[in-house]
């Protein structure tokens, strides 16, 4: 139920993206539009996991209660493109906001199974960050599915399966018998930890790969694009190549787990 809960939330990620195409038409936004609508969202999941590790809230407050108002918000921001957003301004500060609502989910996500599994929690992670890259690919796959789909449709569709997923997670996902409360930031412990030679080197590593992995994430329908440009009798369905490709993670990520 957490791996279901976490593909759910997710989908949020690239929610955006993947409709992107169509509002660009509609709203008549640049064809930069991609790099900084990506960047918007990934600001925000920084700036809010900042701001959870800092006060310490999935310590301090059950992370499922934390995880179902995380997916709520991130449905309403995406819900909200389609109720009231018109221009690319007001498109960036939803994202934004989604991205600190993803602070909410995929971390979060990770504490909640840090909690079940003692024992075997590499292999159950695996299967979470499996979750979330099928569930960053997901929208694309909707918008494949239901080609004569609105990108409104897709968008509602997306923030209501979130929804449904952090509703999941409160109902029928227990707090842990290993999960730690009351824990408190201390800057000390940073530095504790970075003398630590092999946790500087996977920090670092991960530092670089949100911007790395995504930004590859955000322009695989544009090479795809270009590929059907080059060769119009080989016509690629963008959007189902776009999710095999970038969901062919999961695997990898199950596996390694």
């Amino acid at each position: 139920m957490i791996i279901v809960s976490q593909f759910t939330g997710t989908s949020l990620w690239f929610a955006g993206n993947a409709v992107l195409p169509d509002l660009q038409l509609a709203w008549n936004i640049g064809a930069d539009a991609v790099g900084i609508i990506t960047s918007a969202v990934q600001l925000g999941f920084i700036f809010g996991t900042f701001v959870f590790a800092f006060f310490t809230i999935s310590d301090r407050y059950s992370p499922r209660i934390i995880f179902l108002i995380c997916s709520v918000i991130g449905s309403l921001c995406t819900l909200t493109i389609v109720l009231f957003c018109s221009d690319l301004t007001t498109l960036l500060l939803l994202r934004f906001l989604t991205g600190i609502a993803l602070a909410g989910i995929y971390p979060v996500g990770m504490k909640i199974a840090s909690g079940w599994y003692h024992h075997g929690l590499g292999n159950a992670l695996g299967f979470l960050v499996g979750a979330l890259v099928l569930g960053t690919a997901f929208p694309h796959l909707v918008r494949a599915i239901g080609h004569a789909f609105s990108w409104e449709r897709v968008l509602v569709f997306v923030s209501s399966l979130a929804a449904f997923g952090g509703v999941l997670m409160a109902l029928l996902v227990p707090d842990g018998p290993f999960l730690t409360n009351g824990t408190a930031f201390t800057p000390r412990s940073l530095s504790l930890m970075f003398r630590k030679k092999d946790l500087r080197a996977v920090a670092f590593g991960y530092f670089g790969h949100m911007w790395e992995l995504y930004a590859f994430y955000a322009f695989v329908p544009f090479v795809l694009s270009f590929y059907n440009t080059l060769n119009p009798a080989g016509h690629l369905d963008i959007s189902f190549w776009t999710f095999c490709i970038i969901g062919s993670g999961a695997i990898g990520c199950t596996v390694g787990g």
